[in-house]
């Protein structure tokens, strides 16, 4: 059975990151971007990060430009931009397709693990994606969604 702990993604620096690295911790993924109507989540999921860390939470963000030409600069603006407007201190990775052939295969999993209104298929940006401990799909969470209105679902995996 796959699991998160079978992919790799490369940081905002350019570093491969193993997954497995977050292997026992509840994660969730989200694929952002700078200028959409929905980048302001970056500050409810720096909350939740902040909050929920220290008892195994881990907000792995992954900027798309995909959607609207919303995610233009590079990995290094990229990072600025989180960290000067809304202080991100979770991981952040380079940019990636999260639909299509061209697709990191992360996201093909979890598309394929969590269908959403439109199929498998991530509609815009800010989807996010709740995974267990043990590495499994919980929950997909639609762009419009809050972060705060994911913390029930969040405690409950981290309790289990």
């Amino acid at each position: 059975m796959t699991t998160l702990a079978d992919f790799r993604a490369d940081s905002l620096t350019g570093h491969p990151v193993d997954l497995a690295d977050h292997a026992g911790k509840v994660v969730v993924v989200v694929n952002t971007a700078s200028n959409c109507g929905f980048t302001p989540q970056y500050a409810g999921l720096e909350r939740l990060h902040q909050e929920l860390a220290c008892d195994g939470l881990v907000i792995l963000g992954f900027p798309c430009d995909q959607f609207g030409g919303q995610e233009p600069g590079t990995e290094a603006e990229i990072g600025d931009f989180c960290e000067q407007n809304y202080g991100v201190s979770f991981p952040m990775f380079a940019k990636v397709d999260v639909n299509g052939p061209g697709a990191h295969p992360l996201f093909a999993w979890l598309r394929s693990e969590a269908s959403g209104l439109v199929g498998d298929k991530i509609r815009w940006n800010f989807t996010k994606f709740l995974v267990g401990r043990d590495g499994t799909v919980l929950k997909r969470y639609a762009p419009t969604t809050d972060p705060a209105k994911m913390r029930d679902d969040i405690l409950a995996a981290l309790a289990a």
